[in-house]
């Protein structure tokens, strides 16, 4: 077979074009085209008589051909302008605009790619198809990595197509974009919706929590949080920002989480309990919680003893008293809390804590306890009770009818008229001339219906009639027991013996009776022993009064003392300063007394009173030489520092001509002269 004359057909096509026979010179380039498919001018100018003939489709047939090898062939910018040939003839050729679109975007003409790309969407969306329009949109979207506008559109179109993992994809490198150019707010939210796409994905939520963290948008930060991990900065945030209450209710949630974090739980039961939900604490609170410490304890007890469980509330505060007994102070705080709305309760845990400190053999602490109570529930009869028994055991005298008259007090109001007269007769016996204890005496006489109160008190002040409380009479003089540990006859003596303030050696010595042999008594007797004269109370009281002032103003003075020493232990610093105060009425127990209470009021900050008390104290005779040259340093100093220096080195010259070389006040002597001179 002949070989193809190309060069005769082109010939024989110009030829009939220029008769204006179109169809023949079709023909020819036909033939051309389909022996030598290579030959894209042939092919183009063929488009070219399609398009004159009017056949529009089969000419763009031809250029998309030829425009489709070029572009292949890496040919763009004449495979570009193929498709904008056809773009004239048929503007809105989708595929034309598609390759012209992915042409430009190769030659980094994004504009004029992002132009084409979206007359294909436009054509899309009219037509109604809606998926085909979101995958042009991505890949517009995709176009320039820095079009973040352009790229979130991407993402939203590629949700459209259901192209979830490019939607995901885009919002998170959009975030990342975002943030890194200071746009925070712009980040969130590109993350919250990779987010919510797919809530498994750790960078994305570590990226949004902080994000909300360092906004202080707590609420959308608890939304996208985690684990116990993320719960407690999202508490922390809440907690830095006064929220305390949103705060513990993400530590509920972690505790929830995680049933055996107990610093969680054991922080909720305790925050929870000082804002008196009691409900809340306790389901945060056990002793397993507890654990070893003392203070969540004390909380337990209190929830417990407000909610009327007082075993448990008892058992709490033992075991907290036994982890460490220096949380006596605490419980009894935490009673006197509880007794503004249950005193029954209350005197649970005091009653604890007086035990704790029986058992260690200090009374005072437990008096102590005690007194904080009654003085708060005035009337609490099994308090009362109980204050007066640690005080006889315990020798503290004073306190002790200070509560007698106080359960004495009790025991009317309530009407139980034979205790009230049994305690009343008692102090009576004691302090003959104190009215408030006669007073009580006859509530109780006339409580009981006793005619006339008046004539038995009369009798009873008169020594006509003893009161139980004294011992007029020992009926055990001259007989022998069985032996007895050393001071056990004083142990055995009832109690009402010990309270009456007389001691046996006041009593007068026994007169000696001659027996005869026959052990009847001597035919003589004695003289009869005339009764006195009949006195008035006053009289009795005045009496009774000289006799016993004396002593019971040390004793008072003692137990004062005590008291404040453990007053100073616990902490209870104002109960400590009146004690103190109450002790250094006494003479002998001035200087230790005065000395104390200046050196914790000094410590408070209280200079000028500081400075008061140091003065009485070295007014009063110093136990030793030491003390009282070390109290005279402490007042001159107290006295430089109030601004008195005039009067703070007249101490010092005095503590220098009796103890020359004593610390450094030879040098202050010297400062303080100059202060004068200058003056």
């Amino acid at each position: 077979m002949p070989p193809f004359d190309r060069e005769g057909a082109l010939k024989k096509a110009e030829k009939a074009l220029r008769m204006g026979r179109i169809g023949e010179a079709i023909e020819e380039y036909l033939r051309v085209v389909q022996a030598q498919p290579r030959d894209w001018n042939s092919a183009n100018a063929l488009g070219d008589l399609y398009v004159r003939a009017g056949q529009l489709d089969q000419g763009i047939a031809q250029y998309v051909k030829i425009a489709d090898h070029l572009a292949a062939e890496g040919f763009f910018p004449k495979a570009a302008a193929l498709y904008k040939k056809i773009l004239k003839l048929k503007p809105h050729e989708e595929y034309a605009l598609l390759r012209s679109g992915e042409i430009a975007a190769r030659q980094g003409l994004l504009a004029d790619a992002k132009q084409a790309l979206q007359a294909v969407v436009e054509l899309r969306r009219s037509r109604g198809d809606r998926k085909g329009a979101a995958e042009i949109s991505i890949r517009i979207g995709t176009l320039d990595p820095d079009d973040l506008e352009a790229r979130l559109g991407a993402a939203r179109a590629a949700i459209d197509a259901g192209d979830q993992a490019t939607a995901i994809n885009e919002f998170r490198e959009v975030g990342i974009k975002l943030d890194r150019l200071g746009r925070p707010t712009e980040a969130l939210a590109s993350f919250q919706q990779a987010f919510d796409l797919d809530p498994t994905d750790v960078a994305v939520r570590s990226r949004l929590l902080a994000g909300y963290l360092n906004a202080r948008d707590f609420t959308r930060a608890r939304a996208v949080a985690r684990g116990a991990a993320e719960l407690r900065q999202v508490a922390a945030g809440l907690e830095a920002a006064g929220a305390a209450d949103a705060a513990l209710d993400i530590l509920a949630d972690i505790a929830r989480l995680e049933p055996d974090d107990f610093e969680a739980r054991a922080h909720l039961a305790q925050a929870y309990a000082a804002r008196g939900d009691l409900d809340k604490a306790r389901s945060f609170l056990s002793a397993r919680t507890a654990g070893s410490n003392p203070v969540l304890w004390l909380t337990l007890a209190d929830i417990e003893l407000r909610a009327g469980r007082l075993a448990e509330g008892r058992a709490a505060v033992v075991q907290a008293l036994t982890l460490d007994p220096g949380q006596r102070a605490e419980a009894v705080a935490m009673a006197c809390r509880v007794a503004e709305s249950a005193p029954d309760a209350a005197y649970q845990c005091v009653d604890a804590v007086a035990d704790a400190a029986v058992e260690a053999r200090d009374y005072p602490a437990a008096a102590a306890a005690l007194h904080e109570f009654v003085t708060r529930v005035r009337s609490h009869l099994v308090a009362l009770m109980r204050l007066v028994e640690i005080c006889v055991d315990g020798g503290l005298e004073a306190t002790m009818y200070e509560a007698q008259a106080q359960l004495a007090d009790a025991y009317l109001d309530v009407g139980r008229g034979l205790e009230a007269r049994i305690i009343s007769e008692d102090l009576v016996a004691r302090e003959p001339w104190n009215r408030a204890n006669i007073e009580r005496f006859r509530r109780a006489l006339e409580m009981l219906g006793e005619a006339d109160p008046d004539a038995i008190i009369a009798e009873r002040l008169s020594g006509e009639s003893p009161f139980l409380a004294t011992d007029k009479l020992d009926l055990n003089e001259g007989v022998m027991l069985d032996a007895a540990p050393s001071g056990a006859a004083e142990a055995e003596k009832p109690a009402s013996f010990v309270r009456s303030g007389r001691k046996a050696a006041d009593k007068p010595p026994a007169r000696a009776v001659p027996a005869t042999d026959a052990g009847e008594a001597p035919a003589t007797a004695a003289p009869p022993v005339m009764a006195p004269p009949a006195r008035s109370l006053d009289q009795v009281f005045r009496q009774f009064r000289d006799e016993a002032d004396r002593e019971s103003q040390e004793e008072a003075a003692g137990e004062q003392m005590q008291l404040a020493l453990t007053y100073e232990e616990m902490g209870m610093i104002d109960d400590a300063v009146q004690a103190l105060e109450a002790a250094a009425l006494s003479p002998r127990r001035r200087f230790e007394a005065a000395s104390r209470l200046g050196r914790l009021l000094l410590g408070r900050g209280e200079v000028l009173k500081a400075v008061e008390w140091f003065e009485r104290a070295a007014e009063a005779p110093a136990p030793d030489v030491e003390a009282g040259r070390g109290l005279l340093y402490e007042l001159a100093d107290c006295l430089e520092t109030v601004g008195e220096p005039a009067r703070a080195l007249a101490v010092f010259v005095e503590l220098e001509a009796d103890a020359g070389g004593y610390r450094d006040v030879a040098g202050r002597i010297e400062r303080l002269s100059k202060v004068q001179a200058k003056g």
